[in-house]
């Protein structure tokens, strides 16, 4: 089967962090662009950070740069999104995606214009 999944999230206090997982499975993650995206209550989806398949592209939302960072480990199969200095305004479940490169830009990716595969969400939460 092939899929996304997403793991890591939780509950966490404000300025604290958090590192969430978009672990692939039955396809090999080498040859896709990876972006991660979050939806708040009652807000629309956005896209937060999306890395190319050697990792020498990536974006950043303006309201994450400096305090999250993407990566990914090929041989893990694995991409990953480092959460410093969280705030409350990052509560949201938080969902990775991917899109084959050649087929579309890492800026398409994280404007959702493409994407092959959605993992199914991890929550979270940013409290005292």
């Amino acid at each position: 089967q092939l899929q996304l999944v997403e793991s890591g999230g939780g509950l966490v206090q404000p300025g604290g962090s958090l590192r969430l997982s978009c672990a692939a499975s039955g396809f090999s993650l080498d040859y896709y662009v990876v972006g991660w995206f979050r939806q708040a209550p009652g807000k629309e989806r956005e896209g937060v950070s999306c890395i190319s398949n050697r990792g020498s592209s990536i974006k950043y939302a303006d309201s994450v740069k400096g305090r999250f960072t993407i990566s990914r480990d090929n041989a893990k199969n694995t991409v990953y999104l480092q959460m410093n200095s969280l705030k409350p305004e990052d509560t949201a479940v938080y969902y990775c995606a991917a899109v084959r490169t050649g087929t579309a830009t890492v800026q398409a990716l994280c404007d959702m214009r493409v994407a092959d595969y959605w993992g199914q969400g991890t929550q979270v939460t940013v409290s005292s």
